[in-house]
């Protein structure tokens, strides 16, 4: 006897970790929720198939649930249940504490409509599904409970399955194509099944998921909800015929005063028919406890954050703030300062452009604005007027926290080299390499940052919604919005994103990231101002007669669909080419003749420094490792009087890197296309 006796016809694939998971709900509900989130692993894996759906920025469950082509599939419902196996099957795995009983109930209750779902919808055996499926949690058989490290030796188990059949996939052409026509065939097979299948009308978001949800979330903030009053709590002065309300959950400091209360709707209303509600129940804490309580509203698919005590309308959020985030929230609303007036730190930045682009800052966030875009030309000192910011933010009660996202190790490296060189009294983390270090300015790569947003433990969730205060963007353009939109989404903090792309050319996705009108961002310093100023000196084109010069793909002349599919590439954390030569040109781009002609014409006519003596710092821009190596070779035969140091090879399969970039080379030879960075006087850059 099985709950799941359908998924044996219509999805055979799930169907014995199904029965696995419901024979653990009497006996072991942490297995039982291990073995759920397995099911939901293997179920979000075939819809992606045979739905025929893209693979988003990472392979892993989260984000492939999070993928907007897969929640269009599915709805927000079915996401949200597939959403909430995951997380209780992560902490099943990974915390200590017991999985109560009822919590397991529940996972299989939304895992069997998960499933009925994908069986009616995406099966060629709909008809298997019966009319009125509900689970019975009686008719379950009863398996043996397992240790907490055979669950934890059984995830690792699932783990290295999955990376050996996708190694296998990918390193095997045939069985990839056997499996690419078993999909195919079974698209067929479904598209026919649907279309002789019944209506639909069962009801996948009943409200039991909401509140369990909304648990889930509270606890992974750490809130444990222990208390008697911390549900259901009785207020008084309501404007209703008794004057008594009940406060769905209300949120307790240290000091036992209120921080928040959460005001949870049934799924199928919108969270803001609880606004007024929450915030009379808000109103009725305040005159009981003379403080008043951050205010939440949500159906446990979307949830709003009202601090009207700190003059900030309700915005949006994707979870709740732990303890000591709330009490700084609250704490701020009259110690923080107004930004107006406030010092900039001229031992940081010297330049008034970059003085005029903080307080341009201050000035959006003093008007209530939570975003900001700052475009200034390469070389202007992004990075220092960034670090400047901060260092006022602190100083004005802002900020807590800060984050500091670029899209190359390499660039990542050196933000975190000069928050440590010009704020030594803060803390820098750099996440790349000091995973579990806290401190006060994180500097991240978006994968890195990807992966970390997902990690929770027996202490809750390292890095919640509100861990941060400001989220800094280096090189804000679509690419970064396309593939990442899901950290801004994520992380509800004021957010500042930087570009040197001159103001008229970024794009409307980007200006819509920081709600901004098109072509307006809150400053501006273009390349032409920096070259009149003689902060930089004007770029001189040196045209090389080569047909390589002239041929390839470049980003910047294609379509905007075109733009679209090569920004949703993951290009990893050395970030994506401005430019990618078809496969017939490889042999052009290691003719000998070729590459040692550029390199002639750039010791000839290059940029020179030192009276004229040498070749200024310059960066070579190739195709790939293979043909950034072939040209140092080339160097190295052509000037041999250098010794092999002048030109080196500089990509993330470099070993040591970084070292390299900080010795800075006469020639730095990176992967992507040619180009050579002209140095202007008093310039912050590298070369």
């Amino acid at each position: 006897m099985s709950n799941f006796a359908f998924a044996k016809q219509a999805l055979p694939s799930v169907f014995e970790d199904c029965a696995r998971a419901e024979s653990y709900l009497v006996s072991d509900p942490r297995s039982a929720c291990v073995y759920a989130r397995r099911v939901v692993e293997i179920l979000v894996a075939y819809i992606y198939d045979v739905a025929d759906l893209p693979e988003p920025y990472r392979s892993d469950l989260a984000a492939m649930i999070a993928a907007p082509g897969f929640r269009n599939v599915v709805g927000q419902g079915i996401a949200t249940k597939l959403t909430l196996i995951r997380k209780v099957g992560n902490r099943a795995v990974h915390e200590q504490a017991p999985v109560p009983q009822p919590t397991a109930l529940q996972v299989l209750r939304d895992l069997h409509h998960v499933v009925t779902w994908a069986a009616f919808h995406h099966s060629a055996a709909p008809q298997a599904v019966p009319i009125s499926a509900q689970f019975d949690p009686k008719i379950a058989a009863k398996a043996a409970p397992l240790s907490r490290q055979e669950v934890i030796e059984l995830a690792a188990k699932f783990k290295a399955q999955d990376e050996a059949y996708a190694k296998e996939l990918a390193e095997k052409d045939e069985l990839l194509k056997s499996h690419e026509a078993e999909i195919a065939a079974l698209r067929e097979q479904i598209k026919a099944a649907q279309a002789a299948a019944r209506p639909d009308d069962r009801d996948y978001n009943e409200a039991q998921t909401r509140d369990l949800f909304i648990d889930v979330l509270l606890a992974e903030s750490g809130w444990q909800l222990d208390q008697a009053k911390d549900r259901e709590y009785e207020v008084s002065g309501m404007p209703n015929e008794h004057g008594k309300g009940f406060v769905d959950y209300v949120l307790w400091g240290a000091d036992g005063l209120p921080l928040a209360v959460v005001e949870a709707k049934r799924t199928k209303k919108d969270p803001k028919v609880g606004q007024q509600q929450a915030k009379l129940y808000a109103d009725c804490l305040e005159v009981a406890y003379g403080r008043r309580p951050v205010i939440f509203y949500t159906n446990g698919y979307t949830h709003w954050l009202w601090d009207d005590a700190g003059g900030y309308p309700p915005r949006a959020i994707s979870g709740f703030y732990t303890r000591d985030e709330l009490e700084l929230m609250i704490q701020r609303r009259s110690s923080r300062q107004t930004l107006a007036g406030q010092p900039v730190n001229n031992v940081i930045v010297e330049r008034p452009y970059q003085t005029r682009a903080i307080k341009a800052v201050g000035a959006s966030f003093d008007a209530q604005q939570r975003e900001a875009l700052l475009v200034m030309a390469t070389g202007s000192g992004k990075t220092r007027t960034v670090i400047a910011l901060v260092d006022q933010l602190m100083k004005a009660g802002w900020l807590k926290r800060a984050l500091f996202l670029a899209d190359r190790i390499a660039l990542a490296n050196q933000a975190a080299n000069a928050f440590k060189s010009h704020l030594p009294q803060v803390t820098t983390v750099n996440l790349i390499t000091e995973k579990r270090t806290e401190g006060r300015v994180y500097v991240s790569t978006y994968p890195t940052m990807m992966g970390l947003i997902n990690e929770v433990d027996d202490a809750g969730r390292r890095f919640g919604p509100g861990h941060f205060d400001l989220v800094v963007i280096d090189e804000a353009h679509r690419s970064v919005y396309a593939k990442y939109g899901a950290i801004f989404e994520y992380f509800d903090s004021l957010l500042v994103g930087l570009t040197a792309t001159p103001k008229d050319e970024v794009d409307h996705n980007t200006y819509r990231l920081f709600n901004l009108e098109d072509g307006v961002p809150t400053d501006s310093y273009s390349l032409e101002e920096a070259v009149f100023d003689g902060y930089l000196a004007p770029p001189r084109a040196v045209k090389v007669g080569t047909k390589f010069l002239e041929r390839g793909i470049k980003y910047a002349d294609l379509s905007d669909e075109e733009k679209d599919a090569w920004d949703l590439i993951d290009w990893g954390d050395d970030g994506p080419p401005s430019e990618i030569n078809a496969a017939a040109l490889n042999q052009f781009l290691f003719n000998e003749d070729t590459v040692d002609k550029v390199l002639e014409t750039l010791m000839t006519h290059g940029y020179k420094v030192a009276g004229g003596d040498r070749l200024g710092k310059t960066i070579i821009f190739a195709k790939n490792q293979k043909h950034a190596d072939f040209i140092e070779s080339r160097f190295n035969k052509a000037y041999p009087q250098h010794a092999g140091h002048f030109a080196r090879t500089i990509t993330y399969q470099q070993t040591y890197a970084q070292s390299l970039i900080v010795n800075r080379p006469g020639i730095a030879v990176r992967s992507d296309s040619w180009f050579q960075r002209l140095p202007g006087p008093g310039s912050h850059g590298s070369w």
